[in-house]
């Protein structure tokens, strides 16, 4: 049967009229019945995509983040992908030559989400994958099909903390009004003959936990050299469950410092009995006199410090235990024979005589440790005082020939860093510690007055769970 045979069956005699009409008719369904199969096969080719499974590792903000992810259909065949960016997301996607897989790559951060300086912003994303799938021919209006996976970037959790200020013009009286950070560094110059002599520096730092509900930082430090070669050390953390427990540290650390400054300032016959003492430590009667001279110096300081925080809750009639602070007090000088440290401690934290050339660390005293986690023994109770042997437990005196550095801190910094008490005897942690300020920025160079600044950021460091108040005071 030829052609012309065929279109005369086909047009069955009739106008050409007719036929151009019968001819458009049939043209007209024939193609949407061809749309119809084509949809069809979009559909079936759709759900196949849809049954795939994409596995995306999710990204963390802040961190280095660079992903292949390949397509498990062959068919499948990547346009483009689309739902992040540089800009936003510090990430680029980068689709294969073969279409057949796709990069993430990129400095993940989510730093332009954060509207109004938020702490959380969105961290799921959808990502769009444009492609086409090899047998199906898609319409002018669809040129590629569409699926859509979920993309996580992990916020940072220090990103999550807010940082609201004190809202001191509010706050009832007494305000007792300190600033959120406080860094200090004391600068002793080298001897006549150029001997480089040790210097302090001291940084605290309010806690992100105290920063996130806007309360004041509840740590202080108080430091001085004397002209006659005495160094002076006081740190304390005020309890957070204590009010004004702020005011109970700063009065600690002040009246401490002042009591030695004017003992020492005319300390000879102390300085007399220590040089007694070196030559015989296991003499009773150079013991008896050192021990008078440290109750006299340094426990009396404690004391002081004690009654003075009682004075000043007695004026505001406030009970003493709102001012509840822990205190760490440390004097100490070089003498020909080494040096002479003698110190009191009450409270949790850590203070440590360091030497990394030995490889030796020496507690200053014990971390008190209460019936329950996160109890300590406070400076305002009345037994620490009334009870000798237990005050005269809190009592330490040292010689050694030298030493790294002296550590005071508080437990916002010896928790994170230490872990557990029996740590704090490790001389390994002392060295881990030592090298991390020295890793993480913290020139201990002799007479680096930047220093402070240096140690208030790295009391920045990050530890799941550790968010107290920070201080810190090294000798070295």
């Amino acid at each position: 049967m030829n052609v012309e045979k065929i279109i005369d069956i086909v047009c069955q005699g009739k106008n050409d009229e007719k036929v151009e009409d019968f001819l458009k008719f049939l043209s007209d369904k024939l193609w949407n019945q061809y749309k119809e199969h084509l949809m069809d096969n979009i559909l079936v080719a759709e759900n196949k995509v849809k049954s795939l499974a994409f596995s995306i590792p999710n990204a963390k903000e802040g961190k280095e983040y660079s992903q292949t992810v390949n397509v498990p259909d062959e068919n499948m065949v990547l346009v483009e992908v689309s739902g992040i960016s540089e800009e936003m997301h510090g990430l680029t996607i980068t689709v294969a030559e073969d279409g057949h897989s796709f990069t993430i790559s990129g400095l993940p951060t989510l730093e332009p989400l954060r509207n109004g300086g938020t702490a959380t912003a969105e961290s799921t994303f959808e990502l769009t994958l444009c492609y086409k799938y090899k047998g199906i021919f898609l319409p002018e209006d669809r040129p590629v099909l569409e699926r859509k996976i979920p993309f996580v970037i992990n916020q940072d959790p220090r990103k999550l903390w807010k940082n609201l200020p004190v809202d001191w013009e509010n706050m009832p009286e007494p305000r007792y009004q300190n600033e959120d950070v406080q860094c200090e560094y004391v600068k002793v110059e080298a001897l006549d003959d150029g001997a480089p002599q040790k210097d302090i520096v001291a940084a605290s730092k309010r806690g992100r936990s105290h920063a996130q509900e806007a309360k004041p930082r509840d740590d202080h430090f108080k430091m001085a050299h004397l002209e006659n070669g005495w160094y002076i050390m006081a740190v304390a953390d005020g309890a957070g469950s204590a009010k004004y427990s702020r005011e109970g540290s700063r009065i600690a650390c002040e009246t401490v410092i002042k009591h030695c400054e004017e003992e020492l300032a005319k300390c000879q016959s102390f300085e007399d009995n220590i040089n007694l003492w070196h030559l015989d430590q296991g003499s009773v009667e150079a013991g008896k006199l050192i021990s008078a001279d440290i109750y006299r110096i340094v426990g009396n300081a404690a004391l002081k410090a004690h009654r003075a925080i009682n004075a000043e809750a007695k004026l505001q009639q406030i009970p003493s235990k709102a001012y509840a602070t822990t205190l760490l007090l440390a004097i100490c000088k070089k003498f020909d024979f080494g040096w002479f440290v003698a110190s009191f401690w009450v409270g949790d934290g850590a203070m440590c005589l360091y030497d990394q050339e030995s490889h030796t660390s020496s507690l200053l005293g014990d971390p008190d440790e209460g019936e329950y986690a996160g109890q300590t023994r406070f400076l305002t109770m009345t037994d620490i005082f009334s009870d000798p042997k237990e005050f005269y437990g809190r009592l330490k005196c040292k010689i050694v020939p030298d030493f790294t550095a002296l550590f005071l801190m508080t437990d916002g910094v010896s928790d994170p860093k230490f872990e557990t008490d029996a740590n704090l005897n490790n001389p390994d942690k002392w060295d881990a510690l030592w090298n991390d300020l020295k890793e993480n920025g913290v020139d201990l160079s002799d007479d680096n007055e930047a220093a402070k600044e240096q140690l208030l950021k790295w009391l920045d460091f990050w530890s799941p769970g550790n968010h107290d108040d920070r201080t810190i005071a090294i000798l070295y």
